[in-house]
């Protein structure tokens, strides 16, 4: 899975636009990244803990002459650490939990909401506007791109 697709995927389950989840995820990802280069440690319970830590300068072998020694600077690299919960969900001794239904349902309810207020046949007329909405603008696109 790519960053597009999870964030399809968290639209799709919370209702949110894809631009305000792209938003939410890049600034996630801001935030995380700056807390590990300050040297911080991130942790997100039952899922990992995310930190920077220092690898030592050595030396290495060049893989295309093995007879060659090569000296590798020290770094700090991000490392990875995955929590129990995750650990035992991806190994397959636990189930993935449900999500809360305060993240499932919490904007699905209230576009359910809207159609059944009002009366049957006028739901229908309007779902079939919203669909040609979506196509129009895609042809527009494409005529834009073959301008440029």
């Amino acid at each position: 899975m790519n960053k597009a697709e999870l964030v399809n995927e968290i639209a799709k389950v919370t209702g949110q636009t894809k631009l305000d989840v792209h938003n939410t995820v890049a600034a996630m990802l801001h935030h995380l990244t700056a807390a590990m280069a300050k040297g911080e440690r991130v942790t997100l319970v039952g899922f990992g803990t995310f930190e920077r830590r220092h690898r030592q300068a050595r030396m290495g072998v060049n893989p295309q002459n093995p007879n060659e020694k090569l000296k590798i600077a020290a770094a700090r690299v991000p490392v990875f650490r995955a929590g129990q919960e995750l650990k035992q969900i991806v190994d397959g001794k636990a189930k993935i939990p449900a999500l809360p239904k305060s993240v499932e349902g919490s904007t699905k309810p209230k576009k359910a909401a809207a159609p059944k207020a009002k009366a049957s046949s006028k739901p229908a007329k309007k779902a079939a506007p919203k669909a040609k909405a979506k196509a129009k603008p895609a042809a527009k696109k494409s005529k834009a791109k073959k301008r440029r």
